[in-house]
């Protein structure tokens, strides 16, 4: 039985003669045909062997990985976490009136008892207690605080309302809160890269959680509310008084000063502007822009004067001109028209001329009520424009006037202030005592405070490596499947059958090529094994056993395909069949150098039998045995296509058939080429030579597109040039496969 290598992956089988036979024989393997044999497309081994074939590019992969980690953790700043610990009860007792112990928990339902820690999370969580602790610890600008942070220093160019979003946003991410199940301690955990500024405000958010708590229940103190009260109404009736006067003032003196009361002396001691400035403004504006219709005007009245009324913009755009200019025009055509069959004095000639004069006339009368429109519109431009600044002018002078009135004016507006700040101070300590009125425990008590941790939290460096060993495999596997399913060339015996689907007829292991004719005449050197195998497959390879006519070709050149023929030629001789081998490659021959009984001598051949200048009998050349006959290709014709496909080629193919057992055709390569298609629709069977490693998937299903385009019979292909030695070829079957080793010594 033969034994014949199954797809990639898959075990091997052995078939007898009979059920090849059965099958179709080699033959019958078609390129939309699989390999099933009920076993998985996912093979283990496989995949054990890619991974060895590329243990070295994976240990790069992930060697990088955790040195690219370890590096990432020596560059990063340490960071610190600071953990608070708080109870959270649902209610608290009251310190002025009934005492309650704290530490006993009301009884109440258990979905509202975790809808209340979780909505005391969200409290811990939100913005506004964040905004509170920046307050407190005073966090804004503080350049402390971002360096401990890592954050990089704001700019003076940010604005108020944006550095505080910057503060605030910066201790959200670095604050956490949890709290577990089954639990009312709540843990807030602060990170920073300072261990007392993490402790500090960790802290500061738990102190900030109660004392929010606690202002939501207070009492009022009445002797104190009332003090303050008392204060407070004088110092509003003094401001109230100031205010009276500062407007007095400015009513007597004429001022009228647009003046936000709520945000006076804000910005450096700058009050509203004053009636004067703001019509000052306006008609400033207000004289730029007459200033700017003044020079339009002028503009469109030099260009009107400056040529023709007719050649002005105003004028071609006035849809009066733009009916009398269309009406001259159809009556110039009318006078022309007349003044082609009739004379000058043609009395409907000189109508027509009369007509185009009488036009030209209002022509000419429009155009100057336009010039003197366009006159008119810049005359009273100019006089806009000097009435406007003549204002602007006086008001200048006005309010120069009004600035040495200022003076006591600012005064008054500073004790107005004074009062104001007095005012707001007391209003301020009057909400203070009400906030602090209430006396009560809080439900809210720290259970731990957060303290400067000794060791940093981050960066872990066995966490980093872990997840570095993660990332080198999944790049690793990544840039593998990559490899693997970008790389087409035909490298295994494996590929043949796994990209090509294409039957394996044999596999020639690799020799130097000065040794190649000596392993081929040594029975025992693992190319002669190949052969042999090789021999063995086409023996079953139809259904027929060995084709009568059988053609070798491969894809490119120079990839075995003379010396396969020869091989095979050589190994059916040895059965006792008559072969003869021809050469088709009527562009460059070879067997007549391969064959050193031929002595290179190739004067008489195939191209001499089919343009009849030779018979078959003189063309057949002996070789070394007595089954093997030769032809040659003969002297290269000039059109090898045309002597191909002509009639006599297949009369000699059935004149062949007729003589011989086998009749072999070596023919040229079947890209670029027409021949190699040809001849295969004339054969039995055609093998297909595949050179290791230098093959690519498109050549090849391109060369064998165009071979069943002929409804040819491919056998199947022979792998050449096959290293099973090479690392590359690791994830192959054939691996470290030596062909049996025969001793030199005889046994006792």
């Amino acid at each position: 039985m033969q034994q014949i290598t199954p797809v990639s992956g898959q075990t091997e089988t052995v078939l007898a003669p009979e059920q090849i036979a059965a099958n179709g024989g080699y033959g019958a393997y078609r390129e939309s045909d699989a390999y099933l044999d009920g076993e998985p497309s996912f093979n283990i081994r496989e995949l054990i062997a890619i991974i060895r074939a590329n243990l070295l590019i994976i240990g790069i992969i992930v060697a990088a990985m955790l040195a690219l980690a370890v590096v990432v953790t020596m560059l990063q700043t340490p960071r610190y976490t600071s953990v608070t610990t708080l109870q959270i009860n649902d209610q608290s007792a009251q310190i002025l009136g009934k005492q309650d112990d704290t530490t006993q928990d009301p009884i109440v339902n258990s979905t509202d008892t975790d809808r209340f820690l979780r909505t005391q999370v969200d409290i811990l969580k939100s913005r506004a207690l964040a905004e509170r602790v920046a307050q407190k610890l005073r966090l804004v600008g503080n350049a402390k605080f971002y360096d401990a942070m890592g954050v990089r220093q704001p700019t003076g160019d940010l604005t108020r309302a944006e550095l505080d979003d910057l503060t605030i946003r910066t201790i959200e991410q670095a604050r956490d809160v949890d709290l577990p199940r089954n639990t009312r301690l709540a843990t807030v955990s602060f990170i920073s890269t300072q261990p007392e500024m993490a402790a500090q405000i960790a802290n500061a958010f738990a102190s900030e959680f109660i004392q929010t708590n606690l202002q939501r229940r207070f009492d009022s103190s009445t002797y104190a509310r009332e003090f303050i009260s008392g204060q407070l109404s004088e110092a509003r009736a003094k401001l109230e008084r100031s205010e009276r006067d500062l407007n007095a003032y400015a009513r007597q003196a004429g001022l009228i000063r647009d003046r936000d009361a709520n945000n006076v002396m804000s910005q450096g001691g700058r009050v509203g502007s004053s009636v004067t400035t703001t019509s000052l403004l306006e008609l400033n504006s207000a004289a730029n822009q007459a200033q700017a219709a003044r020079i339009a005007a002028e503009g469109r009245w030099h260009l009107m004067n400056s040529g023709s009324a007719l050649n002005s913009p105003d004028v071609l755009a006035n849809p009066a001109i733009a009916s009398l200019l269309a009406e001259r025009a159809r009556n110039m055509a009318d006078l022309e028209r007349q003044r082609a069959n009739h004379l000058e004095d043609y009395p409907a000639v000189q109508q027509l001329k009369a007509q185009v004069g009488v036009i030209d006339a209002q022509i000419q009368n429009v155009a100057r009520s336009i010039r003197a429109s366009v006159k008119q519109q810049f005359d009273a431009a100019v006089e806009a424009e000097q009435s406007l600044k003549q204002q602007v002018a006086e008001l200048k002078s006005s309010s120069l006037a009004e600035q040495d009135q200022l003076v006591q004016y600012r005064l008054l507006e500073r004790e107005a202030d004074t009062n104001r700040t007095v005012y707001e101070g007391l209003l301020q300590r009057y909400k203070e005592l009400n906030a602090a009125a209430g006396i009560s425990a809080s439900n809210i008590s720290i259970i731990d405070p957060a303290i400067a941790p000794i060791r940093p939290s981050s960066p872990n460096l066995l966490r980093n490596l872990l997840i570095s060993l993660v990332l080198g495999f999944g790049f690793a596997a990544v840039f593998i499947y990559l490899r693997t399913q970008l790389d087409d060339s035909v490298k295994v015996p494996e590929d043949v059958e796994g990209k090509l689907q294409m039957a394996l007829l044999g596999v020639i292991p690799l020799a130097a090529d000065s040794d190649i004719d000596v392993a081929m005449e040594d029975p025992k050197s693992p190319i002669s094994e190949g052969y042999n195998s090789l021999r063995s497959a086409l023996l079953y390879s139809t259904a027929t056993g060995l084709p009568k006519t059988m053609l070798v070709t491969s894809s490119q050149p120079s990839e075995g395909k003379s010396t396969t023929s020869i091989a095979i030629a050589r190994g059916m001789a040895r059965l006792g069949r008559s072969v003869v081998l021809l050469d088709l490659d009527l562009r460059r021959p070879a067997l007549h150098r391969a064959i050193p009984m031929l002595n290179a001598e190739n004067s008489c051949g195939v191209s001499s039998i089919l343009t009849s200048q030779s018979t078959v009998d003189e063309a057949l050349r002996d070789t070394d045995l007595d089954t093997l006959k030769v032809i040659t290709s003969g002297p290269i014709p000039p059109s090898p296509t045309e002597l191909l496909s002509s009639s006599r080629m297949t009369q000699l193919l059935e004149e062949l058939t007729a003589r011989f057992d086998l009749v072999l055709l070596d023919s040229p390569p079947v890209l670029g080429l027409a021949d190699s298609p040809l001849m295969a629709a004339l054969v039995d069977g055609v093998v297909i030579v595949i050179q290791s490693d230098r093959s690519r998937r498109g050549s090849l299903k391109a060369s064998l597109r165009r071979l069943r385009n002929m409804r040819t019979n491919v056998l199947g292909a022979v792998l050449t040039n096959f290293d099973p030695t090479d690392m590359g070829n690791r994830y192959s079957e054939y691996y470290g496969y030596n062909y049996y080793q025969y001793s030199n010594t005889s046994a006792n």
